[in-house]
């Protein structure tokens, strides 16, 4: 024994070399088509699947940083709510389930608020976190939805919600659908200023967000594959009593049937959220300037027409003929009746 481990076993480590201990954390496997994802290269590509395309899950800090120009932005916090209105308990504290996220996400609940810039257009935007318990929707997500608007209408800027979120918290009960009305009244604050109200729908986009400030949106983007709906597939089935298609709830299905106005993926969404706000902002800024600078010339215009051209108007009218005066008389009358008088002038 002493032999194999004296002799053998150095000379094949001697022979072979030494293995070093390869981390385990450098590699992750796509969920759709179980390719193997370095975690380098799947971080360059905003982790999206260089295999298949497949959107995966994007942290609230990258995708921030993704939408605002060179990745700036101020974050503003969330107003303070009571923690746990309804003293709710399940298997767990409400209390605890809810320090257990804001020391896993460092956040202090599901939503966060970020005001920069995109395509140089002042911009807004609420950005769901989906691992802070699934981004569920609470008072204090619908405090903070009420704060981005009033932001936005304050600093005339754009608003832009990212919904990515399995519904009402149900650890709040009425309070938490409470927050689906209030959020609708939020965006309308901001539409009528005239301010640009875009949603970002990614996956999951379901549930009371989804019945509420997440479908009443100027413009709905989303990305590739994100699925979208209020409930679940086999929930709609057994309530229809029929086998729905299989892309049922997709953001592509939805597109299609006029729900969805683009589907971007997510590396083109910067570009493409910025031409969008740069149209808006602008084509209503000018829209404003032009409506007033018509109005006055048109009008001056009309004032001008009326009094260069009240006297011909009144002259034109003794003159016209209407057509019935034509049908009825014949085209050689009048020169029959002006004969004889000029026979009696020539005797």
């Amino acid at each position: 024994m002493n032999w194999l481990n004296n002799v053998i076993r150095p000379r094949i480590r001697s022979i072979v070399g030494e293995q070093k201990d390869v981390p385990d954390n450098l590699w992750s496997k796509c969920p759709k088509c179980d390719g193997m994802l370095f975690h380098k290269e799947l971080k360059a590509s905003r982790n999206v699947c260089y295999h298949c395309n497949y959107h995966m899950a994007l942290s609230v800090k990258d995708r921030l940083h993704l939408l605002f120009d060179e990745g700036a932005y101020t974050k503003i916090d969330l107003p303070k709510v009571p923690h746990d209105p309804l003293k709710f308990k399940d298997q767990k504290k409400y209390v605890d389930r809810l320090k257990a996220s804001q020391t896993k996400t460092n956040e202090k609940d599901a939503l966060v608020i970020g005001k920069g810039t995109i395509g140089g257009q002042n911009t807004v935007i609420a950005a769901f976190n989906f691992a802070f318990m699934g981004g569920s929707m609470g008072t204090a997500v619908g405090e903070g939805i009420v704060r981005a608007a009033q932001e936005a209408v304050d600093a005339n800027s754009a608003l832009i919600v990212i919904p990515s979120s399995g519904g009402a918290r149900m650890q709040e009960g009425m309070l938490s659908l409470m927050q689906m009305p209030r959020t609708i009244i939020a965006v309308d604050m901001v539409k009528e200023q005239g301010l640009p109200y875009i949603v970002l729908l990614t996956n999951p986009t379901t549930g009371g967000v989804s019945a509420s400030f997440a479908m009443v949106g100027d413009i709905h983007i989303a990305e590739p594959g994100a699925t979208i709906g209020f409930a679940g597939r086999r929930v709609i089935e057994e309530t229809v009593r029929e086998t729905l298609p299989e892309d049922f709830q997709t953001a592509e299905y939805l597109l299609e049937h006029g729900m969805v106005d683009m589907v971007v993926p997510r590396d083109e969404l910067h570009e493409k959220i910025g031409t969008v706000l740069n149209l808006l902002m602008n084509t209503s800024a000018k829209g404003d300037n032009g409506k007033g600078k018509n109005s006055k010339s048109s009008k001056n215009a009309n004032a001008k027409g009326n009094k260069a051209g009240g006297a011909k108007t009144s002259g034109t009218k003794a003159k016209i003929k209407t057509a019935k005066d034509v049908s009825k008389k014949p085209a050689n009358e009048g020169k029959a009746k002006e004969q004889p008088k000029s026979a009696k002038a020539a005797q």
